[in-house]
């Protein structure tokens, strides 16, 4: 078990490092966002590829950083539920549904999606709409949060057994309150 608490927290910090510095695309969204509706209300000019470039960074900073908030424990939960439940029942539930859930929706996303991506690399496809942006990357990103969600899925499992096993204390104890 401390081989995988290991490889956990290899995940864990490949994901902190990535989450970090992928939540400066809000930034780089907003400003991209602003400079480009003032030139578009200033000038009277408007280009596809800004526009194509928020919905990009704003895909990138969803899908790169669903691991980072399953790491951090703060994806949405039905919580007037799970709050009034014993830790131990709580972490129970997360082992389920990781297992039953959320690791084979990830893989399942991996299968469908690399043909997706696969087909519009190897064909080089554009947007549709004028002066827009090549698509791939948009759809790389599908491929990218998936396997980084599965990455921390599975090193949620690890913690979640080891915290029912009594080796490790709860790394959200402090968060959830300990019933």
């Amino acid at each position: 078990m401390q081989a995988l608490l290991g490889i956990s927290r290899a995940i864990d910090a490949l994901t902190t490092h990535l989450g970090r510095a992928v939540y400066w695309l809000v930034l780089v969204a907003v400003l991209i966002s602003s400079g480009n509706a003032t030139v578009r209300y200033a000038l009277n000019i408007s280009s596809n590829a800004w526009l194509e470039l928020q919905w990009y960074l704003f895909s990138a900073v969803f899908l790169l950083c669903a691991s980072y908030t399953l790491l951090h424990n703060e994806h949405i939960r039905i919580d007037i539920v799970a709050g009034r439940l014993a830790r131990r029942t709580q972490h129970s539930i997360d082992v389920f549904g990781h297992v039953v859930f959320l690791i084979p929706l990830c893989a399942l996303m991996l299968y469908e999606a690399w043909p997706y991506f696969w087909l519009s690399f190897a064909s080089g496809e554009m947007s549709g709409n004028a002066g827009g942006l090549i698509r791939w990357p948009a759809k790389l990103l599908i491929i990218l949060g998936f396997a980084l969600l599965l990455l921390q899925g599975v090193s949620e499992l690890i913690k979640r057994v080891a915290v029912l096993r009594g080796l490790i204390p709860d790394p959200h104890a402090a968060k959830s309150g300990s019933h």
